[in-house]
């Protein structure tokens, strides 16, 4: 009986790999290639960037008391505090089409999963800088981790605010099945930005800094605690706001299904997308002088 040749076994199993070249011309001049390469690191990353989600994930919760309540504590404290201060009319908000805790607290939720998505994303270009140092892994995988781990967090946010739908009575609309389209694009902003910014924030403890200060006065222009404004500067302020529209279009999917401003909807989503597609690029290309800096 005759045995296969395990030479000629290896020598076709290398014949069937793809042949990669190296050469110290930027890619840049080659568009297609680099997108050609960004896409088979991206389909290449997925066992990776599964081990890093799980890792994250048991770190997150890790020598926690409360563990999994953490995620869903901070934008339920702050739909209390909000709800409180508007019941003492220490605040006017004004009118809400569902109860105010489950607005608020449905709006938090969504808030807070963008600035993650533009946070955490931001430290992609360290934790691959640091690998990137000893092996020659996609640096997709550590995105693709990251978005992970906040898709994880927002269903776990989810939770609690399906609670509060049910016992303020308040109705849902059949549009909430294309939530999660405005929803992506919403992510994908956050992302696109985080990647774009996540070189200078690796190379500069300034940037991390400044991105506090920003979030903070970011949340006042984005109709989180409040409806939209229809007139005036602040208005104004608000519609030019990326996120308005990506936000408010994915909450009103749930609550009405009445979209109020179709037309920026969909001018932020292309927004968002050019922005996650030139992001995702200059996070790739940026990456080999961070290690060589390194």
């Amino acid at each position: 009986m005759s045995q296969a040749n395990p030479h000629k076994t290896q020598d076709k199993y290398k014949k069937s790999l793809p042949v990669v070249v190296y050469q110290p011309e930027s890619r840049v001049k080659h568009p297609l290639l680099l997108v050609k390469e960004m896409w088979y690191d991206l389909l290449a990353s997925r066992d990776l960037a599964w081990q890093l989600f799980q890792r994250n994930i048991q770190s997150q919760y890790r020598q926690s008391i409360l563990g999994i309540l953490w995620i869903f504590l901070p934008p339920l404290i702050t739909a209390l505090g909000l709800t409180v201060l508007r019941k003492t009319n220490v605040l006017n908000i004004g009118e809400t089409p569902i109860p105010y805790p489950v607005y608020v607290a449905l709006s938090m939720t969504l808030w807070q999963t963008f600035i993650q998505s533009f946070n955490n994303t931001m430290g992609a270009a360290r934790k691959a800088k640091q690998m990137l140092m000893k092996l020659n892994v996609p640096p997709e995988a550590f995105v693709i981790s990251t978005l992970a781990q906040i898709l994880f967090n927002f269903l776990i946010q989810l939770i609690p605010i399906v609670f509060m739908f049910v016992w303020f009575k308040v109705a849902v609309s059949w549009t909430i099945i294309l939530a999660p389209v405005a929803f992506i694009h919403m992510l994908m902003f956050g992302t696109g930005i985080g990647l774009i910014l996540s070189p200078f924030a690796c190379l500069y403890g300034d940037v991390n800094r400044g991105i506090g200060f920003v979030n903070k006065f970011w949340i006042f222009v984005t109709p989180v605690i409040y409806p939209q404004p229809r007139e005036g500067i602040w208005a104004i302020l608000v519609a030019i706001n990326p996120v308005t529209p990506l936000l408010v279009t994915t909450r009103d999917l749930i609550i009405t299904g009445d979209i109020a401003n179709i037309s920026g909807f969909w001018i932020a989503s292309g927004v968002a997308l050019i922005t996650t597609f030139f992001g995702w690029i200059f996070y790739r290309l940026s990456l080999p002088f961070l290690v060589e800096r390194a």
